[in-house]
């Protein structure tokens, strides 16, 4: 595939984009012009989402090679496959070049290798078969993803408590049907999120936990009668044990749709924030606004400042929950053991692992290039009535049963409305044609600060308990 950057694309644009396509195991030749600057991606590009690289600005063009083509001195063909691609060298290249044609990659390396060492090559495949194999590369490949995956995540947390420690005190409304319901603090809501992806982190460290047994020596369905040692192989593969049944070890494929089942959780709670954001940089918000670099323009409307990196992340989210449904519809109704619907489950799980890194890769700079806006949050939280519950709570404290304090406050609400009036501005001689109890220290006690400031509570809005989640989430994270 050739990818043709913009002329004067931002260079650190350009890096984050080939960090992330050699992250997603591409070669990579980069031949810089006067004009252009040309990527030539050699491996399995088929699983790129082009439509997310083009939506960084700085790509002009991608064509996907359907005829042999030169590269690094060395003739590149459609169907060759790439391996051991290493660290590639801007300008030099650093590749081992092999030319396809085996059944399958197992076959293939065994071919290649009885091709460079001769005949000792022939014995790779004593007392193994490819059911056990790729039961094999699936665990260590996914072990890996699993890793990586979990290490974005816990960048992201790490933000999301610095954003939450910078805005503890900073009010918003906190929502409830999408209706304003009490004031909450930005930092707060943060650390919501900080909670869930908490919870994300250790569903995938459960999953890993559960897959890293090694499979190798179950062989076809019935294990070997060679006297292997699993264990000693298990161990030097850093596996915690074996699979204890060898029908099972080929047969298994639970950890796939555990570990799909945890990206989809992961991408709903990350569908969640991306819809938040959208609404909070929409005018009919503005509570936060967008970098650039995340957003785009319209066509034709001059005005507009569009989250399309928010959109992205929310609707591949879908994307994710089919790759979880085709693993599960395509084990439902296969027998013990290994059958070849089973390598359905590399492109969804692979897909799944790529989409979820993409994500987090693009939602964590997005936050922390975020900007927020303190004075349109108090603003909103100011209008919608958020205060009533204190004041009912005023009355209750007082001696008034709360479901009398709960009607006088809701005709005390159409009261302001009718007459273009917040509670904090309302005479306390209106407050008392409805109730004696009410004196002038309710204004303190209504106030939005105050609100705020007396949820307490353990894991309330309080911009002190903001900050005991936040410590929280960064001992859970490691962080001093």
């Amino acid at each position: 595939m050739i990818v043709v950057l913009k002329h004067g694309a931002d260079k650190e644009k350009q890096d984050q984009l080939i960090d992330w396509l050699k992250g997603q195991g591409l070669g990579i030749h980069i031949s810089e012009g006067q004009f252009q600057t040309v990527l030539g991606l050699i491996g399995d590009t088929g699983r790129i989402d082009m439509d997310l690289i083009a939506s960084l600005g700085i790509v002009d063009s991608v064509k996907r090679v359907t005829e042999p083509f030169k590269c690094c001195n060395r003739k590149f063909h459609p169907d060759d496959m790439v391996v051991n691609v290493g660290d590639v060298k801007v300008g030099g290249g650093n590749f081992c070049m092999i030319a396809g044609g085996g059944e399958d990659i197992h076959m293939f390396v065994e071919a290649e290798l009885t091709k460079r060492i001769g005949d000792a090559g022939k014995r790779l495949h004593t007392a193994r078969s490819r059911n056990d194999q790729v039961a094999l590369d699936i665990r260590l490949y996914l072990r890996r993803e699993v890793g990586e995956i979990s290490e974005l995540l816990r960048s992201l947390m790490s933000l999301l408590c610095r954003i939450a420690r910078a805005n503890a005190s900073v009010i918003m409304p906190g929502y409830t049907h999408l209706q304003r319901a009490q004031p909450v603090t930005f930092g707060h809501h943060m650390m919501a999120y900080a909670m869930m992806f908490e919870r994300d982190l250790g569903r995938l460290a459960d999953s890993a936990k559960r897959m890293n047994y090694s499979p190798l020596g179950c062989c076809a369905l019935a294990g070997t009668t060679y006297p292997t040692d699993r264990f000693a192989v298990a161990e030097a593969l850093n596996f915690d044990g074996i699979t204890r049944n060898s029908l099972d070890g080929v047969s298994d494929r639970d950890f796939c749709a555990e570990i799909a089942a945890a990206l989809s959780i992961l991408m709903m709670h990350l569908s969640r924030f991306s819809e938040e954001i959208v609404m909070w940089s929409s005018w009919e918000f503005k509570f936060i606004e967008l970098d650039d670099s995340y957003s785009t323009g319209s066509s034709i409307m001059p005005q507009k400042k569009n989250p399309d990196m928010a959109e992205l992340i929310r609707g591949k989210t879908g994307r994710v929950y089919g790759d979880l449904t085709t693993i599960l519809v395509m084990l439902k109704g296969i027998p013990l053991a290994y059958n070849k619907d089973m390598q359905e489950d590399k492109e969804a799980i692979f897909d799944a692992a790529d989409t979820v890194k993409m994500c987090l890769s693009v939602m964590t700079p997005m936050l922390e290039t975020m900007k927020v806006l303190p004075d349109n949050m108090k603003n909103a939280a100011a209008r919608g009535f958020i205060n009533a519950t204190d004041l009912a709570d005023y009355l209750t404290k007082r001696g008034v049963a709360f479901r009398t304090a709960y009607k006088i406050v809701g005709q005390l609400v159409a009261k302001c409305i009718a007459e273009g009036e917040v509670l904090e501005t309302l005479p306390l001689e209106a407050y008392r044609e409805y109730s004696d109890v009410f004196d002038s220290d309710l204004y303190g006690e209504i106030s939005l600060e105050a609100c705020v400031m007396k949820r307490n509570s353990a894991g309330g809005t309080c911009p002190d308990e903001v900050i005991r989640q936040a410590e929280y989430i960064e001992s859970v994270l490691g962080i001093k």
